[in-house]
């Protein structure tokens, strides 16, 4: 795990009015390869574009299949599994040595498939005033599960001890409705409209390139999970808002934070951490509380995930075989 962070906020070179950046982070990604390359032109569809993918020293052949189907991509050999923020940065500096820089980026995973003019839709909406202050900086899609049909619940309100608390009383998908008792938006009408949140799940996110410009690099902090969370609240911070695009869309694939340990506590300890970074100690002591009671009910009713994380909130070790 990278225990590096990112220099502080500052401008980032290379912006400018070339073509929209492509950003890709792979590790161990071939099998999920090929056909997200082959739905870029129908996704990218309307806009001038180029790919960058950094990944984070594969061993399946990830640069190969990289190199054979799409050979004009940049590709940057990071040397090490350097975490996802890390990847992310490295593929905005070798955008930002274009003659011309690029004018956006399209931050996404290799396990996204857009649909039909996804990221021009997701691009136009950059720049645009938000009526209650700011510019939208950074734009996301409606999310579907692999079935095309089932939505993703993408949107998310900055974590509270009363979030925390409602999320472990209720549930979170519950207590999503109310705006005071869970970070998650399950409201149906949010998915419905142009909804400005204070963050999204970082699959697939178009960020301006004035945004960049003002907040800097991500947090190398951040290995895996949060990063986009602590992206999205720094935007915040600048005056940047992250607004839902619901006429734009993509399928994600997904992947195994819900049902792997690791994963699972890696999560869990990383909200903690970016809320600590947020709050004072009295604030975030009854938040981790509230997070710990989450994941210890949830663990007394057999989920071995949330086992794995209370045992790291708590501070003590997993068994041997754990998380």
């Amino acid at each position: 795990m990278s225990s590096r962070r990112s220099a502080s906020p500052g401008p980032l070179a290379g912006t400018g009015s070339g073509p929209v950046a492509v950003l890709v982070v792979t590790w161990n990604s071939a099998e999920v390869l090929p056909e997200f390359l082959a739905s870029l032109p129908e996704g990218m569809a309307g806009l001038d574009w180029r790919l960058v993918v950094a990944d984070n020293d594969s061993a399946d052949g990830t640069v190969e299949v990289i190199r054979s189907l799409a050979p004009d991509t940049t590709v940057v050999q990071t040397g090490r599994n350097a975490g996802y923020a890390a990847g992310v940065n490295a593929a905005l500096a070798a955008a930002a040595g274009w003659e011309g820089g690029f004018r956006a980026a399209l931050v996404c995973n290799p396990d996204i498939r857009m649909r039909q003019g996804c990221a021009k839709l997701l691009v136009d909406a950059l720049g645009e005033a938000h009526p209650g202050g700011g510019r939208v900086g950074i734009s996301v899609p409606l999310l579907y599960e692999e079935d095309g049909r089932t939505l993703l619940h993408s949107l998310r309100r900055a974590s509270s001890v009363t979030r925390a608390l409602g999320e472990a009383v209720i549930g979170n998908r519950r207590a999503g409705r109310f705006p005071a008792w869970s970070e998650l938006v399950t409201d149906p009408a949010a998915y419905e409209r142009e909804t400005v949140a204070d963050w999204a799940t970082g699959a697939l996110m178009a960020l301006s390139g004035e945004c960049l410009a003002a907040c800097g690099p991500w947090d190398e902090s951040f290995f895996l999970y949060s990063e986009e969370t602590e992206y999205c609240l720094r935007a915040g911070d600048m005056g940047f808002v992250t607004r839902l695009e619901p006429s734009a869309s993509a399928t994600h694939l997904g992947g195994d934070s819900q049902v792997s340990p690791r994963l699972w506590t890696l999560l869990t300890v990383n909200r903690v951490r970016l809320y600590r970074r947020r709050h004072g100690l009295a604030a975030t002591t009854a938040f981790r509380a509230a997070v710990l009671l989450r994941e210890s009910s949830r663990a007394a009713l057999g989920r071995p995930a949330s086992l794995a994380a209370a045992r790291a909130l708590a501070g003590r070790p997993a068994p041997h075989g754990g998380a």
